[in-house]
């Protein structure tokens, strides 16, 4: 008995002298964690192939198998030769557009040098000889709309005429086709220009920014003799935003007609679409506190308008999140979704935006639209039906009847499904299963084949013995019930106490803790543990996936419950007999960051330390459109803006404290930290700071981000 006893310590030795250390380089330089998946995945009108863009060759695939059938364009082999970054079909994919010399302006917009391909006749024709914006084909891909300098150009490739459709685009003033960098950054929209369905007509933007104020980065750009100052408009929260209107352009005449959203020059247009009738413009309407969304529909040749769909809250309207509108293609009706009734649903309209139906209905949300097949009169889509932690993948008739599970209850699916809803492929995680990537044929729910399977990414994950999560749930003194997950030490003991680093994000709507794989920062927290230390993920009120009281509780007080929350999350942790209740840490990124700076002050007595990386100092200082959604104006609301910034608790700091941010970071200005490090200094409190130069809001480039984690390991080893 000895002997096997002997046996036993020596193997289980054995195996913890065999696990491998985890280090920065292998996260974020070797790519050793790097998961296998299906990329880039562009279905084709077939559904049995879809086309990707590798080695400079876009290549037609047989998504059964995976191979490839035929390489449809070499950039290598064309004259002259490109280095294709990036491309679109014309709708009947004889065509291509071909993009080249991609230079990024901000997180979504570029310019680039824009190739029309014949796969006919395989004859290439550039689009001009200056950089273009947002190329697209018309849908019988006769013509291509661009914009160049802020105005709108359509190219004839049969005559290869270029007509120029607006002439009073200037930088930083008047934006035609384009979008300023806050409709950019908040509604997701770089491209405003869209062709009706028959191509004779072009809706489109017109942006006018030039009472907009604006911000200087100062760039140094390598150390070059002065530093270079990059002037842009970013509209701070309660500041004038750029005046919008919309246009449609009649190719015919060659004359636009404006129409009409209304007198009111202070409110957004963040959608602009084609309803089934080509002179029939879709736009959506929101005031400027975001609170009340209303649907035009607009006639594209004289400009009149109705309101045909008018939701008011209380708090405000989240179009970022309940962005499904959608019009049948008989004409008759369109779907939308929305929080009305406490939680994201479906609902079925008339053309004239009378309620027919609610499509889905229950106490749990509708994720995402996956795809609507109106020929089967079907709906697919992604839910947290299960739980809150989970994405499913359902299908319901229009009707809101037959609703069926297609696939796996819990874990969390993303679903590709091809354009004729023939085929759709499965990403699908677990806690304990890394990304799944199948192939299934609709019809039947039949899956054909597992893509991939990361079995080696998982071997390599048990070499370097990754832990797995540990899900926990606990509740306030208020009685809130919040979700969280632990990652513990290989060789944990519940008999000894460990340090704990808890990890949050807690912006609106957002959620890290999920029934899926890996998480934000996932490998490197796998590496703390392997350092002795236990992390927690923890998503307090505000997050997203319970619905909306739950989410809109923060309104015009961004950071207070959040907050509350996470000092409550400090001392329930400390209270579990395996933690060291004098060494309990926390950290966060951009919102994650501004909470860690409310935590490590308010809750001074729970908390030891804590890292704040390129954070909100003051709502004050960020956009308007985010910002004004949750807290609406400054103008309004000083005391939910004051009193909920770390800027006003400075002297309640004790703990080590380190704040990094990017100082080429356009989205949450270095400012933020600048202003906050001039106000601990005055406070006469002691912290580390460190500043990446030229760096954007992800502190990703030129060698950046590992350097980040290494110093942040560090300081956590001395600190914590």
């Amino acid at each position: 008995m000895k002997k096997l006893l002997v046996l036993i310590f020596v193997l289980s030795s054995s195996l913890a002298l065999a696990q491998k250390n985890i280090t920065v380089s292998d996260i974020y330089e070797k790519g050793t964690f790097r998961q296998e998946s299906v990329y880039n995945v562009n279905w084709m009108n077939d559904g049995k192939y879809y086309s990707a863009l590798e080695d400079n060759k876009v290549q037609k695939i047989n998504v059964e198998n995976g191979k490839v059938v035929e390489t449809l364009v070499d950039g290598n082999e064309l004259e002259p030769a490109l280095n294709i970054r990036s491309y679109t079909f014309s709708e009947d994919e004889k065509k291509l557009l071909l993009a080249t010399e991609v230079n990024y302006i901000y997180r979504r917009s570029f310019t680039a040098q824009y190739y029309v391909y014949n796969l006919e006749d395989e004859s290439l024709t550039p689009l001009s000889e200056n950089p273009q914006m947002f190329a697209t084909f018309s849908p019988d891909a006769s013509k291509v709309a661009y914009v160049f300098e802020n105005n709108i150009y359509i190219f004839d490739l049969e005559s290869e005429e270029t007509t120029q459709v607006t002439s009073d685009g200037k930088i930083n003033e008047i934006i035609n086709g384009g979008s300023d960098w806050v409709y950019e950054e908040e509604f997701y929209i770089t491209k405003t220009f869209y062709w009706s369905l028959d191509g004779k007509k072009l809706a489109y933007y017109t942006m006018d920014e030039s009472h907009v104020r604006e911000y200087t980065l100062q760039k140094w750009n390598d150390g070059q003799l002065y530093p270079e100052n990059y002037v842009y408009k970013y509209p701070k929260a309660g500041e004038d935003n750029s005046y919008v209107w919309i246009s449609v352009y009649d190719l015919a005449s060659e004359k636009s007609v404006k129409m009409d959203i209304g007198e009111e020059k202070n409110q957004y247009i963040p959608r602009v679409q084609w309803t089934k009738n080509s002179n029939l413009l879709s736009i959506i309407r929101m005031n400027r506190r975001q609170n009340i969304l209303e649907i035009l529909h607009a006639n594209a040749s004289t400009g009149e308008s109705k309101v045909v769909l008018k939701e008011e809250s209380e708090t405000y309207v989240a179009l970022n999140y309940c962005d499904d509108l959608t019009y049948t293609n008989d004409g008759k009706y369109f779907i939308h979704s929305s929080e009305m009734e406490g939680f994201k649903h479906l609902y079925l309209y008339t053309l004239d935006g009378k309620l027919v139906r609610q499509i889905t209905e229950g106490d749990w949300e509708v994720v995402s639209i996956v795809g609507i097949d109106q020929d089967n009169s079907t709906i697919y889509y992604i839910s947290t039906e299960n739980s809150p932690l989970d994405r499913s993948f359902y299908s319901i008739k229009m009707n809101g009847k037959k609703k069926q599970l297609l696939g796996e209850k819990m874990g969390v699916s993303r679903i590709n499904m091809s354009n004729d809803f023939e085929y759709y492929l499965k990403y699908y995680s677990n806690p304990t299963t890394p990304n799944q990537v199948s192939l299934h044929q609709t019809k039947g729910n039949k899956k054909l084949v597992t893509l991939k399977d990361n079995k080696s990414y998982k071997a390599i994950t048990e070499e370097f013995g990754f832990v797995e999560k540990e899900y926990f749930t606990f509740k306030t003194s208020e009685d809130v019930e919040l979700n969280g997950y632990f990652l513990k030490p290989a060789n944990f003991d519940a008999s000894k106490e460990y340090p704990v680093i808890v990890y949050q994000y807690s912006g609106p709507g957002s959620q890290q803790v999920q029934n899926g794989w890996s998480g934000s920062h996932f490998n490197w927290h796998q590496m703390m543990t392997q350092k002795g230390y236990v992390i927690a993920v923890i998503d307090p009120r505000g997050t997203g996936g319970r619905g909306e009281a739950f989410k809109k509780i923060t309104y015009r007080q961004l950071g207070k419950y959040e907050t509350k929350d996470m000092i409550e999350a400090g001392k329930y942790l400390a209270s579990l007999n395996y933690i060291d209740s004098e060494r309990v840490g926390i950290w966060g990124w951009s919102y994650g960051g501004y909470m860690a700076g409310n935590v490590i002050l308010d809750g001074a007595d729970v908390y030891n330390a804590a890292v704040s990386v390129a954070m909100v100092s003051n709502w004050r200082y960020y956009d308007t459109i985010y910002t004004e959604r949750y807290m609406d104006t400054p103008q309004n609301n000083p005391n939910g803006y004051d009193d909920n910034s770390p800027l006003s608790k400075v002297e309640k700091l004790e703990d080590p404290y380190l704040v990094i941010h990017g100082t080429g970071d356009d989205n949450v200005h270095v400012q933020h930290t600048v202003v906050y490090q001039d106000a601990l200094l005055e406070a006469g409190k002691q912290f580390d700071l460190f500043y990446y130069p030229d760096r954007t809001h992800g502190i990703g480039e030129n060698g950046a981000r590992p350097h980040l984690f290494r110093m942040m390991t560090d300081w956590w080893l001395e600190n914590l």
